[in-house]
């Protein structure tokens, strides 16, 4: 975990700045023979996500979105829910959001939420209060931040067509810690982060930034970047997991998703995992998830570093698989679960191996509960609702996960 984020179990989407989509320690369902899956679920707006703060605390991200269909601004709002029955405890105000995309939030290490969404960066108390706003640079939706172990926070805006522009935020003050810094091409992935290192997938490449304490501004690493496009013709990555030796992310993620993403590909191609090693930009590899025309994904793969595996699926094409990854970062064929659609943030238990994902069919979302290794499934449940989560599920305080699916908050827990 990154010392930026308060010391508790997800303090911020995908459970830090690497994108490891882990449980800390030792929490887990570790389901037993005789129990399954059971679930409480609400209505929401459009729920992005919830985080963790002490002890029975989490706080829901939502946001509105008809107004952007009108060409009006939007605004997101924080609430602090019931850890078992999910009613809102505490809310925030209406945030200023503007230009409308699932944004994020975190609790910083000093205690307070920070919220990035739209073209906003606001900093609320535990109680919800918002304490400070700053309106960010670009008249575009900003798709989340990172918080680096300096305790700096960055936010990058979400384009294909202008280049990235990275804000850095002081936490204190919530004003500009330096001038906005201009990447070398367009970004739609949000980003990552190790101690005070950046890291960028562009629409062609992936690429990366240190913070310069003596600069006092964000310096690129032109010793690092790997052009992952090249000559093929498929389309921009998403989100990338640092494991500590190698980026992993998946490309191909230009997509028509409006319930789900089944079909939803715009490529003829087939999607890739993609890897590039941290210490050599030289050094990197792709293979096909499913080989199949169309593939398609809008977020990251996950990686257990304790059992060296890494898991990719084709949304579009409803394929999951997994690999084994050799000392010479090579990968072994695992299991593959065809006809299973994944499309969401993964959760992962490293101390029992429980994978949780998600799987789209009859019109509805299940989360399913899978054994990393095998593949094999444990329990399953019906979340509810029409759409297809392809947003971020979070550990709770308990044998319990929350999956929030746009249109709906689940509590999944074992009965």
């Amino acid at each position: 975990m990154s010392s930026g984020y308060y010391p508790s179990p997800w303090p911020g989407e995908d459970g830090g700045p690497q994108r490891l989509q882990a449980a800390h320690a030792e929490s887990a369902l570790n389901l037993q023979p005789g129990e399954k899956l059971a679930c409480v679920t609400r209505n929401t707006l459009l729920s992005t996500m919830t985080v963790l703060g002490d002890a029975g605390e989490v706080y829901l991200l939502t946001h509105s979105a008809l107004r952007s269909n009108l060409g009006l601004a939007t605004t997101s709002c924080v609430e602090l829910i019931d850890p078992h029955s999910l009613r809102t405890r505490k809310s925030s105000p209406r945030l200023p959001g503007g230009p409308m995309w699932p944004g994020g939030m975190a609790i910083h290490r000093n205690g307070d939420i920070y919220v990035v969404y739209g073209r906003y960066a606001h900093r609320l108390d535990r109680a919800c209060r918002l304490k400070a706003s700053l309106e960010l640079p670009l008249a575009q939706p900003y798709n989340s931040f990172v918080i680096l172990d300096n305790g700096l926070i960055v936010a990058k805006n979400l384009s294909d067509t202008y280049a990235a522009s990275l804000s850095v935020i002081d936490p204190e003050t919530l004003r500009p810690a330096c001038a906005p810094v201009i990447c070398p091409e367009p970004s739609i992935a949000r980003l990552s982060a190790v101690g005070n290192t950046v890291y960028v997938v562009g629409v062609r490449s992936i690429f990366r930034y240190h913070w310069d304490d003596a600069a006092r501004t964000l310096g690129l690493d032109r010793d690092w970047q790997w052009n992952y496009i090249g000559a093929t013709a498929q389309s921009y990555g998403w989100d990338v997991v640092l494991d500590g030796q190698n980026a992993w992310f998946m490309d191909n993620g230009l997509h028509r998703y409006r319930i789900n993403m089944l079909g939803a590909g715009l490529r003829p191609s087939a999607n890739r995992l993609l890897r590039v090693s941290l210490s050599d930009g030289r050094d990197h590899a792709n293979i096909e998830i499913s080989g199949l025309p169309g593939g398609s994904i809008t977020n990251p793969p996950l990686v257990d570093v304790q059992r060296r595996i890494v898991v990719g699926f084709d949304s579009a094409n409803k394929v999951l698989r997994a690999w084994r990854i050799g000392a010479d970062q090579t990968l072994a064929p695992l299991w593959t679960k065809p006809d299973f659609g994944v499309a969401s943030h993964l959760l992962l238990y490293p101390h029992t191996g429980e994978l949780v994902v998600n799987d789209y069919r009859r019109w509805g979302e299940e989360v399913v509960l899978l054994d990393l290794e095998t593949g094999a499934e444990h329990a399953r449940v019906r979340s509810g609702g029409i759409t297809q989560g392809v947003v971020f599920p979070s550990v709770g305080w308990e044998r319990d996960l929350y999956w929030c699916s746009m249109g709906r908050l689940a509590r999944i827990f074992v009965a």
